[in-house]
């Protein structure tokens, strides 16, 4: 059939078969760099992003302070013997003398496979002191929670409060 065609009517053929595949390939083209683009666009928002999150030393440093500290829990008599020095270096740091802390009961906690075990404390001190401690209590990464808490004016002497504290801690 080609012999019969004129070279005209060959060239014309090629052209057109040319042609049409220089249209598919424009097509895919098109898609693969709408895809690309996309991409491009994305990763330099993941950038941006990255390099918001990426803070210097000073700020890391700075945001990290003022996140309380925890130690995951260990056996029973450990965890208790650490959050008891723990405690009583914070009672010293802020000046408050007291009296020894007294283990008050140990239950459920609400997390799976650990205990709450509580330990109270009377001391007698000045309201800055009580203060401090309080304010100090985050560095302390036994620590769980402040279960309760009472201050008391001493009537004899204004200036001295009786405080009692119930602190607890996870055990194993």
């Amino acid at each position: 059939m080609l012999e019969k065609l004129s070279q005209k009517d060959i060239r014309a053929i090629k052209l057109g078969v040319i042609c049409v595949v220089g249209i598919f390939l424009f097509l895919i083209g098109d898609k693969v760099y709408d895809r690309w683009t996309n991409a491009k666009g994305s990763m330099e928002l993941l950038n941006n992003k990255l390099e918001s999150i990426d803070v210097d030393k000073a700020k890391r440093s700075g945001i990290t302070s003022i996140v309380p500290k925890f130690e995951m829990p260990v056996e029973e008599e450990e965890q208790k013997f650490l959050f008891q020095d723990k405690l009583t270096e914070q009672f010293k740091k802020a000046g408050i003398k007291n009296e020894p802390l007294q283990v008050v009961s140990k239950g459920k906690s609400g997390q799976p496979g650990y205990q709450l075990l509580k330990l109270r404390c009377s001391a007698t001190c000045r309201f800055p002191q009580v203060l401090d401690l309080l304010a100090n209590m985050k560095d302390n990464p036994y620590l769980v929670g402040i279960e309760e808490l009472r201050i008391r004016k001493d009537k004899k002497k204004p200036q001295d409060f009786a405080l009692d504290i119930t602190v607890s801690t996870f055990v194993k």
